[in-house]
């Protein structure tokens, strides 16, 4: 399942945040969409620079992320924006890029930036939730690596991008359709 499955598939998780940020249930799966590629893109890049994976790999073991997918009502605490933007802080250095993925998001989803703004933190947080969930599950990024069968980035990779073309955008564009 990839990471876009794991979140847009979950109605509790879209109903949460609908409900958080008063917004209706298609307006959230539409900022939510519209966010995830380039929070992916940024997990997939941070994870290919030297330490960066095994960092990823460590605060999905302690980070306790899962609990985001198993307790979507803990997505409206404070410390759950906290933890977003932590996740935001180490994946993409700057909150210029933060910025800017929330911008180029309100441009694909029509939505308000400012609420697209404050609502990437908790799709960083859901992601997180999913990967972890994603290791704990099946274990694809540390099984990976500790099986010689590919490496950890192969495995993440895989979960980002479902149909292995590259590129996390279509697979999410394409669940959005299935959803639409």
């Amino acid at each position: 399942m990839s990471l876009a499955e794991s979140i847009l598939g979950n109605p509790e998780l879209i109903g949460q945040v609908a409900q958080h940020f008063g917004l209706g249930r298609n307006e959230a799966r539409a900022g939510v969409e519209a966010l995830l590629p380039g929070l992916a893109r940024g997990l997939e890049r941070n994870a290919a620079r030297p330490g960066g994976l095994e960092s990823l790999l460590g605060a999905l073991r302690s980070g306790g992320h899962d609990r985001y997918l198993d307790e979507p009502h803990t997505l409206g605490e404070p410390s759950t924006r906290a933890d977003g933007n932590a996740i935001l802080g180490h994946v993409f250095g700057s909150k210029d890029v933060s910025r800017n993925v929330a911008g180029r998001a309100a441009r694909a989803s029509g939505l308000d930036g400012s609420v697209l703004k404050q609502m990437l933190p908790i799709v960083a947080a859901m992601a997180m939730g999913a990967l972890s969930k994603q290791q704990g599950a099946g274990g694809t990024v540390a099984d990976a690596r500790s099986a010689g069968g590919g490496s950890a980035m192969d495995a993440l990779t895989s979960f980002l991008d479902a149909d292995r073309d590259g590129s996390v955008l279509d697979d999410v564009l394409n669940l959005a359709q299935k959803f639409l």
